[in-house]
């Protein structure tokens, strides 16, 4: 679904940066940061309304905010019905050696039970360790 689209189903207004932020998500398999979406976006990037209309793309449930550690934010697409929607319950995997970041959409999150009062919204889950290719270039370097 185009990103024209999306923003109708969510009834936003079709703004330039809006449509080049969801492009830039929609071009990666993985997370993008402020400056590889930035690099997407070429002129269309203004900082203040990358953020105003990255809150907007994070409130009604089109894209999701990863927080690696204290300095690495990433967002991705949300991926449910009709392209789009509030399907973050699920795990992302952050390499401490590359930097990379994955979101892992097939491993959803546990349900966890909570004390009486409380309520579920969102859970996010971000377990840090090696990718698949740092597995392997620090399992060739052990022979």
């Amino acid at each position: 679904m185009d990103a024209v689209a999306i923003l109708k189903i969510h009834r936003l207004k079709k703004t330039s940066p809006r449509i080049a932020i969801i492009q830039a998500l929609q071009t990666s398999q993985n997370p993008l940061s402020e400056s590889e979406v930035k690099e997407k976006m070429g002129q269309l990037f203004d900082r203040v309304t990358f953020y105003r209309s990255v809150l907007t793309l994070e409130k009604t449930g089109i894209i999701h905010r990863i927080v690696a550690d204290n300095t690495l934010v990433k967002y991705a697409l949300n991926h449910g019905e009709k392209g789009c929607g509030c399907n973050t319950n699920h795990i992302h995997f952050y390499c401490t050696k590359c930097n990379m970041l994955v979101c892992f959409k097939e491993v959803k999150t546990h349900q966890y039970k909570l004390p009486h009062g409380f309520s579920f919204n969102q859970c996010d889950v971000l377990i840090k360790g090696l990718c698949n290719e740092c597995n392997n270039i620090v399992g060739m370097g052990k022979q």
